[in-house]
């Protein structure tokens, strides 16, 4: 018979016993193994072994485990003699053996002696030869065999199944296939390659190969331990937390604070259901509840979690206060009672009110009010909201320079929190309110990000209905929302955000508007605010017209009102020393000093007579029109000019303009053509620590200097605006409306203003037009002959033998040769 691969010795005898295959487990020799048997086939042949052999067996593994009945092929070819030491039937009609492995052997499945055993009363049986092992002493084995003997300490340590006797007993073996024999049903490795070890007939060289897994099993042996370990340890943590736990809810119960963080996430669940927002909302939210049900309520991760849940339940999504019975007689007459004049946002405000009495749905306004302070920006945003019966919110941008306070900080950070958009919905509880962006223009970038950039989003209609708070993660509708903002100018709005907004400008207010409003908000409200009875004190017309123009000078109504306040704690000085409650006080222009002092501001006048080289000009400024007086001087020189009076660069160009037409007319002015190399020229505009600049005095510049250069006074009750090229035409300039009232204060009759800007004189009141002659111009010819005082022959025409005359020393200097 075949030896199947094994090289070594075996005995000549041939040997026939039952046979029993074995699934997954391999027999070696010298080895005890219990085993239960339950096949028929098995249980005939160990019964036979009993009684006919000797309890000799052989014991062959199969290939397949899975197989009830194997066949030759699904047998391993090497197999090991064993002896059955005791047998034990049991109840359920299978045995429990103990075999003790004695010799390997082989067999061959082409041996007639073979079968199956498939007929009832059968079993299998086999014709084998034992194979003996050569046993020759060497120094690698002993070294080897010291080797393992060592590691089989350490791994009695760390495997506790394994009895201290048995390490004991495998420790006295010297012989290496024998110590390998005895080591390997002690390792918990796969069949297959335990089927390997005994078919490795070399016994160095399989003893080598089972301190190889030896080693594998002492490894995975301690990484299992300490995972075990670890495994325990947090068992006993949640077996701990979750005793205490109970005994908690135990305890509140006792106390009726029933807390159950299951029933709470249900409480959750069902708020997140009746919550009117997306499906994808409210799914994702969803989740986290579910991952909040798995976490420890005294874990952070776990206050993370509630507190974003908490956040977002909070929100009003879809919840909107009804607006479409608002009645626009109503809302003119709220908007009527709170602030005077501020036509255009009140009729812009009561357009949308009519249209969203038409429509179902409609995209909230994006209104950015422009003005000076004081004019009543933020509290006509107020009065907006109370017209159209909604809540009012004011965010501060004044000096914001993080992204993260419009979209909120990501949930990644401790501290964590929504940006102030959705803040203010939170506290709100309705989803279209009206949102007041304050300061607009006074917000800043730094390395934290653009504030100007995320409000891209906010107001923008076509994306603010998808808008994505950095906290919440989730795509919120902000269409709703009425956004207003204010700004005292757009130089500091990006042009993308300007672009976005519906821009609105509120101007300063005219002194008779201020007025109005002094007798019918401010004194009113002061008296209130003073204790004072509306009888106590009388404030003439005049006295609060002297206010404005000698103790105020603004655009809005600030200041005004706080020296109406000093006159009303005057007034109630007087009334609680005198005890007098009923005491009357009567404000007139004439005792307006004995309250308020000595006057704090003058405002531009005309002059008392025409005069060379000034000419009144009229000017914009933030805080309303201003009359602006140029000055012009000639000294002898060489043709320096000097302009003074902290002019900007653009008014110092509008100079040199000036200069250069005047030069380019020097014809037709009668002068010589070098005529400004023998002068200099010194252009100065008073108020010398008042900034001014723009190009719209460009007229008056130029009209003071011909005044100066012909030795001709310029009208004194005629004022002009206008840019000027050097072609001499006359341009269009901004602010005519505050600087026609400045026109009107200073007690001027004529203004000359560009005649492109004829068409803004609809905005300006007619009681001030109805004062004043506006005469609209296109060129610098038509400005001369209006402005000076001589004819305009005399000017522009030497045909009648006599040619303009300079100013003092300049006469014989400036004058061209009279034609003969």
């Amino acid at each position: 018979m075949p030896t199947f691969g094994f090289d070594g010795k075996k005995s000549p005898e041939t040997q026939i016993l039952p046979m029993m295959s074995l699934r997954e487990v391999v027999m070696f020799p010298k080895s005890i193994v219990p085993l239960f048997v339950g096949r028929e086939a098995s249980i005939k042949a160990i019964e036979t072994a009993v009684a006919d052999y000797g309890k000799q067996i052989f014991l062959v593994t199969q290939k397949t485990p899975e197989k009830e009945h194997p066949e030759a092929d699904d047998l391993y070819r090497v197999g090991t003699v064993s002896k059955i030491l005791q047998m034990l039937r049991l109840p359920d009609g299978t045995i429990k053996v103990l075999f003790e492995g004695v010799s390997r052997a082989s067999w061959s499945p082409e041996d007639d002696q073979l079968s199956n055993g498939e007929d009832e009363g059968e079993y299998p049986k086999a014709r084998f030869v034992r194979l003996e092992e050569s046993v020759e002493a060497s120094v690698e084995g002993a070294a080897l065999i010291r080797a393992v003997q060592e590691s089989l300490e350490e791994f009695g340590k760390v495997n506790k199944k394994v009895a201290p006797e048995a390490i004991l007993a495998m420790s006295t073996i010297k012989e290496p296939g024998q110590l390998a024999d005895q080591i390997m049903p002690h390792l918990k490795i796969e069949f297959p390659r335990k089927q390997e070890i005994l078919e490795e007939f070399d016994p160095v060289r399989r003893l080598e190969r089972v301190f190889e897994l030896l080693l594998g099993e002492i490894e995975i042996v301690s990484i299992e331990k300490r995972v075990k370990g670890r495994v325990k340890d947090q068992m006993e943590k949640n077996q701990r937390e979750y005793y205490l736990n109970e005994q908690v809810k135990a305890i509140n119960k006792e106390m009726g604070r029933e807390d159950d963080p299951q029933a709470e996430a249900q409480e959750l669940e069902e708020l997140l259901d009746a919550k009117p927002m997306s499906d994808e909302n409210r799914e994702r939210v969803r989740k986290e509840i579910k991952k909040m049900r798995t976490m420890q309520s005294s874990s952070a991760e776990y206050t993370v979690v509630r507190n974003y849940i908490d956040w977002v339940l909070d929100l009003p999504w879809d919840n909107i206060k009804d607006d479409k019975d608002v009645d626009i007689a109503l809302a003119r007459k709220i908007l009527d009672e709170d602030h005077y004049g501020l036509e255009k946002p009140k009729e812009r405000i009561l357009e949308y009110l009519a249209v969203q009495t038409l429509v179902e749905t409609m995209k909230g306004p994006i209104l950015c009010f422009v003005g000076p302070p004081g004019v009543g920006k933020t509290s006509i945003a107020r009065s907006i909201a109370r017209s159209m019966d909604r809540e009012f919110l004011r965010l501060s941008l004044g000096g914001v320079r993080d992204e993260a306070e419009i979209r909120g900080h990501r949930r990644t950070y401790v501290g964590a929190l929504p940006g102030k958009i959705i803040q203010s919905l939170k506290r709100v509880k309705y989803n279209n309110p009206v949102i007041c962006l304050d300061e607009v223009d006074k917000m800043s970038a730094d390395f934290r990000g653009d504030p100007s950039a995320a409000l891209l989003e906010v107001l923008d209609p076509e994306q603010n209905y998808a808008f994505n708070d950095h906290y919440l993660d989730l795509d919120y509708d902000l269409s709703k929302v009425f956004f207003i903002t204010t700004a005292n100018n757009l130089d500091g709005i990006p042009l993308p955000l300007q672009d976005r907004m519906e821009i609105i400008r509120l101007p300063g207010y005219l002194e008779n508007e201020k007025v109005e409003i002094a007798k019918g908000f401010l004194l009113p409200k002061q008296t209130k605010q003073h204790g004072l009875k509306e009888e106590n004190l009388k404030l003439s017309d005049n006295a609060i017209l002297d206010i404005v123009r000698y103790y105020t000078k603004e655009a809005g109504v600030r200041n005004l009102e706080r020296e109406i306040a000093s006159i009303c704690r005057k007034s109630a000085m007087q009334i609680v020393e005198e005890k007098n409650r009923d005491k009357i006080i009567n404000v007139t222009k004439q005792t307006l000093g004995k309250m308020l002092g000595v006057q704090k501001f003058s405002y531009g006048e005309r002059e008392k007579a025409a005069q060379v080289g000034v000419c009144n000009g009229l000017a914009w400024t933030q805080l309303g029109g201003e009359m602006l007086m140029v000055e012009v001087v000639l000294m002898p020189g060489k043709g320096k000019v000097e302009i003074t009076g902290k002019l900007g660069d653009v008014m110092q160009e509008s100079a040199r303009a000036a200069v250069s037409w005047i030069r380019s007319r020097s014809d037709l002015l009668g002068l010589k053509p070098d005529f400004y190399k023998l002068v200099d020229i010194h252009i100065h505009v008073p108020d010398g620590a008042t900034p001014k600049d723009g190009p719209s005095a460009g007229v008056t510049l130029t009209t003071a200097l011909i005044s100066a250069i012909l030795n001709i006074p310029v009208r004194n009750e005629l004022a002009m605006t206008g840019e000027i090229t050097l072609r001499g035409r006359v341009l269009p300039i901004g602010g005519l409306r505050e600087k026609l009232l400045a026109a009107h204060r200073g007690l001027i009759k004529t203004v000359l203003i560009p005649a492109e800007n004829e068409k803004n004189l609809k905005d300006v009141p007619k009681d001030i037009l109805k004062d004043l002659e506006v005469i609209p111009v296109k060129t610098m010819d038509e400005v001369i002959d209006k402005a000076l005082e001589v004819g305009k022959t005399q000017v522009w025409h030497r045909r009648h033998g006599q040619a303009p005359v300079a100013a003092g020393l300049m006469k014989e200097t400036l004058q061209r040769p009279t034609p003969q």
